[in-house]
């Protein structure tokens, strides 16, 4: 996400020569969220959420007061076993039914070079709002061939603690760590 907040500023920089915020909102059918744990040291397991909602306010003349809100419904959960999946959304975990949304905020935006930066923000799983930062880095700006706009693309990483948001079930069997990779296209908003 902190990645995203950076694309923007370059595709914006490249684009336009406006000092007003310009909004992105992210491609719901290219965007994902892969997370892994360790699973009693004989594995390592991934799972994906995908469906985001979300927006990019980017100010080109001060990238670091542009801004990234992104949302996802719990429920997108996928795991590759459907017992798996069933588990984690219960209370046990997400909490889906009582906490049907995942959300992150940007609070703060530091541009550490032209393509890498940090976005730290509110990251609310399970009803639990944490300050997370996600370290971000840019992977494509331009004119996307199909759709013919601004287009941006980012990948970002952070860890979190389960046990963090109230998901720290059969730890420390199962790792309380989990990485977190994040990939996202966003488009100019019309």
């Amino acid at each position: 996400m902190k990645h995203l907040l950076l694309t923007s500023a370059l595709v914006l920089g490249a684009t336009a020569a406006s000092a007003e915020p310009v909004k992105y909102a992210l491609d719901a059918s290219h965007s994902q969220i892969v997370f892994t744990y360790e699973h009693l040291g004989f594995s390592t397991t991934t799972g994906m959420f995908s469906g985001f909602d979300g927006t990019i306010m980017f100010d080109e003349a001060d990238p670091a007061n542009s801004s990234v809100e992104v949302s996802f419904p719990t429920d997108s959960l996928y795991t590759g076993w459907a017992e798996r999946t069933a588990h984690f959304l219960t209370g046990d975990f997400f909490g889906a039914e009582e906490n049907p949304t995942i959300s992150f905020k940007s609070t703060s935006i530091t541009v550490e070079d032209e393509d890498e930066g940090l976005i730290t923000g509110d990251l609310t799983i399970n009803g639990i709002t944490k300050s997370v930062t996600i370290e971000a880095e840019l992977t494509q700006k331009g004119e996307h061939p199909m759709m013919n706009k601004p287009w941006l693309g980012f990948d970002g990483e952070l860890t979190v603690l389960r046990s963090d948001f109230d998901m720290g079930q059969y730890a420390p069997y199962i790792s309380d760590e989990v990485e977190i990779e994040i990939s996202i296209e966003a488009m100019l908003a019309e």
